[in-house]
């Protein structure tokens, strides 16, 4: 039996009197264990997310490189449909001879080139037309200048 006054749980009171110090530090260091476990989820979430993150800008700077390799291709493509539209458009300027008969004498050359007895053709032609216009019927001579008539009428 215990004695009269003392309680019964004295023995225990009396072993917290004695280590009460260790309290506060068990609860420290619990607290400690708790948030060491909470920052080690946060880090491999971080982790995680961090390589996906990594994961999305390689794919982004992929799509940017295929883009601008996609454009440039259009930009070569336009420049060439339009260069041969262009030379489609335009006729060619030969300007000497040989390269004439070097010309001719490709498959497009003969497409495009005449033959001589059209080229002297056309050459008749434009004698024909040089004589015709100057006939003697014709008035081709210059107009006599009116010395009697005032500036305004001349």
């Amino acid at each position: 039996m215990a004695p009269r006054g003392v309680p019964v749980m004295g023995g225990a009171l009396a072993l917290l009197r004695r280590v009460w110090w260790l309290v506060p530090i068990a609860a420290l260091a619990a607290g400690w264990w708790w948030t060491d476990r909470q920052l080690v989820d946060v880090r491999l979430t971080l982790a995680n997310e961090r390589t996906v993150w990594k994961l999305d800008v390689a794919d982004a700077e992929k799509a940017k490189l295929r883009a601008e390799r996609n454009a440039a291709d259009r930009v070569a493509a336009a420049a060439m449909s339009y260069a041969d539209r262009l030379a489609n458009r335009a006729p060619i300027i030969l300007e000497s001879t040989n390269t004439v008969r070097e010309y001719a004498q490709t498959d497009a050359g003969r497409v495009r080139c005449r033959a001589a007895d059209r080229v002297q053709a056309i050459d008749l032609l434009d004698a024909r037309l040089a004589e015709t216009t100057a006939a003697p019927g014709r008035r081709d001579r210059a107009v006599p200048a009116d010395a009697a008539a005032p500036a305004s009428r001349r």
